[in-house]
């Protein structure tokens, strides 16, 4: 009895009938697109003839000739606004799918973000991104910053306390003392 709940349970058709099967749905599929084709053409035909009839254009005088021609163009005009609209109303309907698809990724939490890159952008450009046409001259972040004078270094008059070099004779590990500054008799300058 074990072994029995491992094993597959045996197909109740051979295989070969299987198969037999299968070519038969694919046969007939076969003719039944073959069939559909030729009624959409046939279709096609019928309607191409109702709205383009067939022009007879001998025997028309010059007159006749301008009245069918402005009706031709006026049909022209009048198929190309509906047209118009019909592709209009497509990629309305485009744009309502792509964002009820993303909704719908947004919910099942499956939604892919892409792979970023580095870019380097100019202040102007960030700006220009960031808030559009309401910029409309170039921003100089220079002319924003503070200015700051530099302090001119007081002059200290000199006091031979503190300029004179004194050089004290002591081991190499010991400092110097020259101008009141310590320094490492190590150090190079």
């Amino acid at each position: 009895t074990h072994s029995n709940l491992f094993q597959k349970p045996k197909p109740k058709i051979s295989a070969s009938r299987r198969l037999f099967l299968k070519t038969k749905l694919l046969k007939k599929a076969m003719t039944m697109l073959e069939s559909e084709k030729q009624a959409k053409a046939s279709e096609r035909e019928r309607v191409l003839a109702e709205r383009v009839p067939g022009l007879q254009l001998s025997g028309l005088s010059l007159q006749e000739l301008q009245t069918f021609c402005k009706d031709l163009h006026k049909k022209i005009d009048k198929v190309d606004e509906e047209r118009y609209d019909l592709a209009a109303k497509v990629t309305i309907n485009d744009k309502e799918i792509q964002d009820l698809s993303q909704k719908i990724f947004e919910m099942k939490g499956k939604m892919k973000r892409p792979a970023l890159k580095r870019v380097r952008v100019s202040a102007d450009a960030m700006l220009g991104a960031l808030l559009g046409s309401r910029v409309k001259e170039s921003v100089d972040f220079k002319s924003h910053l503070k200015t700051v004078k530099k302090e001119e270094e007081k002059v200290r008059e000199a006091d031979w306390h503190q300029t004179a070099c004194v050089k004290v004779f002591s081991p190499p590990t010991m400092e110097y003392s020259i101008n009141g500054k310590l320094t490492s008799p190590r150090k190079t300058f």
